[in-house]
């Protein structure tokens, strides 16, 4: 519910922490979470990255809201199970988060959480639905070239995931 976005945003922005430019990252330079390319997408096209590090603790709950909350109904999910695929949007995209929900729910899988992927959630035990995602995200962290170098952080951050969310 969006009761819930601000008590996500911050268990996000725990996992996702300042700055980081590490060159093994796909994502590229990052501050709080937010990329170079999203920044220069949603806030301020042409940005360099000391712009991105002058980020506003505003301008990064805008973008986390809009484009990352918002892409996956998160107002419209079960307690939990919102904080669950919100926290994989940011991580792996909210299309990706969406099918993973999807599957989890029993529902096609095209990418786009509506009306009947969220009644497919409401009708499923949270509980049942979280672990299902929490299981399939950590999967598909452990399918990727990167995990020898992420490895650690992803596992510990998809075990954080699942216990916030199954409080």
């Amino acid at each position: 519910m969006d009761r819930n976005f601000a008590r996500a945003l911050a268990l996000v922005l725990k996992s996702e922490g300042g700055w980081s430019d590490n060159p093994s990252d796909p994502g590229g330079a990052t501050m709080k979470g937010v990329t170079l390319a999203s920044f220069r997408r949603y806030v301020k096209a042409g940005a360099t990255k000391a712009d991105l590090r002058a980020i506003s603790d505003a301008q990064v709950a805008t973008v986390y809201r809009r484009f990352y909350w918002d892409a996956v109904l998160g107002a419209e999910l079960p307690d939990g199970v919102d904080h669950a695929v919100f926290d994989f949007a940011v991580n792996s995209g909210p299309g990706r988060a969406a099918k993973y929900l999807q599957a989890a729910v029993g529902v096609a899988q095209d990418g786009r959480i509506g009306p009947v992927t969220v009644a497919a959630a409401k009708a499923k035990p949270a509980g049942v639905t979280i672990d299902a995602l929490c299981d399939a995200r950590l999967a598909f962290l452990k399918r990727l070239p990167t995990w020898a170098t992420f490895g650690r952080g992803w596992s510990d951050r998809v075990r954080s995931v699942r216990v916030q969310a199954l409080l």
